[in-house]
């Protein structure tokens, strides 16, 4: 399969084919959604040793997922604009500063600043939504889709792999050398972003859609019906993610259940949403994706049903994991395939990064109300009913979205 004009004319297109491409977007994924993935399991013994109740660590990062989705736009318009390896690359030292410094925070003002503002901004620029916008324009139409879940399924990799590792760093090292590990392992995004170079704009492209400007996309999509719904469902995933990735550990030690239990249950998610993100990206060429992301956000509602009204333990605990991973990232590739099916690849970085936003402003929501829950009422399960509706709410919202191109005056190509 040969590359797009854009990649094949680069100096680099002898050795940056499609499976490098892919290979190192997919390594970048894992390493930046790694670390991030394992901040919850901080939250205990950065309280207890700073003397913190829960919401101080919980405010924290719910800060870091408003300013992730806050700030992906903006790092999709300049990735679209002058090419996504600068962008990965300083959102990777921006992400590696805020990890580490995260180590030496020792006031709830120093810790919203380093997990907070500098890792939010850090993962806005280094996250598998900039590999996903880059993917999109370098690989060819036909490998999208597929390219989309495979990018997914590698963050969720990173996931399997750091849980694990940042229970067993911190039970071996402790807590502020796991971070400085963690800091020095982002810094390998650096080189990797060399294959994901992209031009500033595609040589040869037709001049309507090289010519259309940052504000003329923004005014076609957010006046698009099936864009906005779609922007308003993933708001769910978010919500949902963020409070089991930062919470569930301490729901399981209150419940009677083990930290190892709870590493490994995350990394049970990590492990089972790479087939769930690799058959969403698959099903997406084969089956109507609004379906797609209806069932899943109705699923996900059921599991969480089942999970809470369960008696506490390590199997059902594990079970959750198993299913909640095929149910977890893997609304990624449908709902990145639809900006892609709706407004093409031209802006696909920014345009998804604003659905991005409204998945980031729910992971805030999350994290902060299953801080502040717990605080009042001694318990998660106000949050995890709320996760209920907004997965039911969601699977309706999908239902009505249209599959296809934006009419525009002048043809355009994806």
């Amino acid at each position: 399969m040969s590359m797009p004009a854009a990649a094949s004319k680069s100096p680099l297109a002898t050795w940056r084919t499609p499976l490098v491409i892919m290979v190192c977007g997919c390594l970048i994924a894992m390493i930046g959604f790694g670390p991030r993935s394992a901040l919850g399991f901080f939250l205990t013994p950065m309280s207890e040793a700073n003397h913190w109740g829960r919401e101080v660590f919980a405010f924290a990062l719910a800060i870091q997922n408003l300013l992730w989705g806050v700030g992906q736009p903006f790092a999709g318009a300049i990735a679209d604009k002058y090419g996504t390896n600068w962008v990965l690359c300083f959102g990777a030292i921006l992400y590696a500063a805020g990890i580490g410094l995260m180590a030496y925070s020792t006031t709830p003002g120093s810790l919203t600043i380093t997990a907070g503002v500098l890792i939010g901004f850090g993962l806005s620029a280094s996250s598998f939504t900039i590999v996903i916008g880059g993917f999109g324009k370098l690989l060819p139409e036909e490998w999208r889709s597929l390219a989309f879940g495979v990018g997914t399924g590698a963050g969720s990799f990173g996931q399997f792999l750091f849980s694990p590792l940042g229970v067993y760093f911190i039970h071996l090292y402790g807590w502020q050398t796991a971070l400085l590990a963690f800091s020095g392992i982002l810094m390998l995004i650096l080189p990797l972003s060399l294959a994901l170079m992209t031009p500033r704009r595609a040589p040869g492209a037709p001049s309507p859609l090289a010519g259309q400007s940052i504000k003329q996309a923004l005014s076609e999509a957010f006046g698009h019906r099936s864009y906005v719904l779609l922007t308003l469902g993933f708001f769910t995933c978010g919500f949902q993610l963020a409070f089991v990735t930062v919470h569930l550990p301490s729901y399981l030690i209150d419940r009677g259940i083990s930290a190892e239990v709870g590493g490994w249950t995350l990394a049970i998610i990590g492990l089972f949403n790479i087939v769930g993100s690799l058959t969403s990206g698959y099903l997406g060429n084969r089956v109507p994706k609004r379906y797609i992301l209806s069932f899943i956000y109705f699923a996900r509602a059921l599991s969480i049903v089942v999970f809470v009204l369960t008696p506490p333990s390590t199997v059902a605990t594990l079970i959750f994991g198993a299913v909640s991973g095929l149910l977890w990232l893997s609304t990624v590739p449908p709902t990145s395939a639809l900006v892609a099916v709706m407004f093409g690849t031209r802006w696909m970085t920014m345009l998804f990064g604003f659905v991005f936003f409204s998945h980031q402003v729910g992971g805030f929501l999350g994290v902060l109300l299953g801080g502040y829950a717990f605080e009042y009422w001694g318990s998660y399960d106000p949050v995890w009913w709320l996760s209920v509706f907004f997965g039911v709410l969601s699977g309706l919202i999908n239902l009505p979205i249209v599959e296809k191109p934006v009419l525009r005056a002048t043809p355009q190509p994806a």
